[in-house]
């Protein structure tokens, strides 16, 4: 008896084996008449079977799976992302079993399918489709794991399309493989015409420099994404309400990079989401002490001794970037506005008068001071303007100031490139 059920358990096995081959077979089929549909019906009966597949069998599964699911890029966004889980189901049954066969063929299929999702991703961003955008740039990322670019700029869009969860994930995925988004850029300038030129490798800019066509050979390395990627979990969970997982963020973060710029900058700017403007502080002028010469920063505390009613305070902010960099016309601008603002004071004094001969002369007085604070605010506003010729903000205030301090010649002339900026 016991031979007996052996044997049926046998059969049972071999009826399983022959229905796996021609379930997968006809998928095979289905796939090349590009009968997706088919293709997948007979996969999803096939599935039911997986348990008594060897690895060979599951790998070809997957890949047929894969290739369903995706049907030459026409599958559903739900179909494509299951699409890319077969194809790494299938490279991890493959590394694991030693045994590496569709491996190389999904390889071959990756650069068609990665091109077509950032195609995709690059003209629903266009159209500022942030959803599909971000979607099609993680499926680039799936497709090709090492191009970690793909899954940054996904999180970047997930956040703009409020997918703060998804967003949390890729941001975290990101912080896992420890992507910090720097990278080299090899430049040369060009001697005929001096500009400045990116090369796609060092070989090759030094070739074009040993040619005699480019000069002064320099690597340009960019900026480090570990403290935006933490700033940015940091501000969702804030966004979420969740403040504890905002700062826990931030802390692990810092834990290993204690002394990061970029971490000292995004925990600054949660702490100013957060009202907490001491800590804020603290962390810019610690940032400051890495970078001294860094004008956002300076310009950041001149706004916040602005907001706090600390003028002088503010100036010298402002006056310490504008001399790190003669052209940063936000700088210009928030010192202008910080002189006009005196003038709301003297009106309101002005209006509170009598008429008798003290108040007479405290009017004069007033206004004599008024005058002055406009005075004093168009240098800033013509430097603004210089800098930006199309800063129609500085024009039309400086418009004003020339018509209030009877400045005929420069009133007309600003309002009419007033007139041309709007009529632009």
């Amino acid at each position: 008896m016991k031979k007996i059920v052996v044997l049926s358990f046998a059969l049972m096995i071999g009826a399983f084996s022959y229905a796996q081959k021609k379930e997968l077979k006809e998928a095979e089929k289905a796939i090349k008449d590009n009968n997706f549909a088919d293709a997948k019906s007979m996969l999803s009966q096939a599935e039911s079977m997986m348990s008594a597949m060897d690895d060979k069998e599951k790998a070809k599964f997957y890949f047929l799976k894969g290739q369903a699911l995706y049907a030459n890029g026409t599958g559903s966004d739900a179909d494509v992302s299951e699409a890319l889980k077969n194809f790494q189901l299938l490279r991890e049954t493959e590394k694991a079993s030693g045994k590496i066969v569709y491996t190389s063929k999904v390889d071959e299929m990756n650069t068609s399918m990665t091109n077509d999702f950032i195609s995709k991703a690059q003209k629903a961003l266009g159209e500022k489709n942030y959803s599909v955008s971000y979607k099609n740039f993680q499926n680039a990322y799936m497709s090709s794991p090492t191009d970690t670019l793909y899954l940054y700029n996904a999180a970047l869009l997930a956040t703009s399309n409020q997918s703060y969860d998804e967003a949390i994930s890729m941001f975290t995925k990101l912080q896992e493989i420890g992507y910090t988004g720097i990278s080299t850029e090899y430049m040369a300038t060009e001697t005929e015409s001096g500009e400045e030129q990116s090369f796609p490798s060092a070989a090759i800019r030094d070739i074009s420099v040993k040619a005699g066509t480019h000069t002064n050979a320099r690597n340009k390395k960019s900026e480090s994404k570990v403290g935006d990627i933490a700033k940015n979990i940091s501000l969702i969970y804030i966004e979420k309400g969740d403040t504890d997982k905002a700062l826990s963020s931030l802390e692990k973060a810092k834990a290993s990079n204690p002394n990061d710029f970029n971490l000292l900058v995004a925990e600054a700017n949660v702490r100013y989401k957060l009202g907490q403007m001491d800590q804020y502080k603290s962390l810019i002028s610690k940032a400051l002490s890495l970078e001294p010469n860094n004008i956002d920063l300076l310009f950041n505390l001149g706004v916040v001794a602005a907001e706090e009613k600390d003028i002088e305070s503010a100036k010298s902010y402002y006056d310490k970037a504008i001399k790190i960099d003669p052209t940063y016309t936000r700088a210009y601008m928030n010192m202008a506005a910080l002189i006009l603002d005196q003038e709301q004071d003297i009106i309101t004094e002005m209006n509170g008068l009598g008429s008798s001969a003290a108040d007479d002369k405290r009017y004069n007085e007033l206004k004599d001071k008024r005058m002055q604070v406009y005075q004093d605010a168009i240098p800033y506003l013509k430097k603004a303007f210089e800098n930006e010729p199309d800063n129609i903000s500085a024009a039309r205030t400086l418009m004003n100031i020339y018509s209030q301090i009877d400045d005929q010649p420069n009133f007309k002339a600003m309002k009419a490139k007033v007139d041309e900026l709007e009529n632009n």
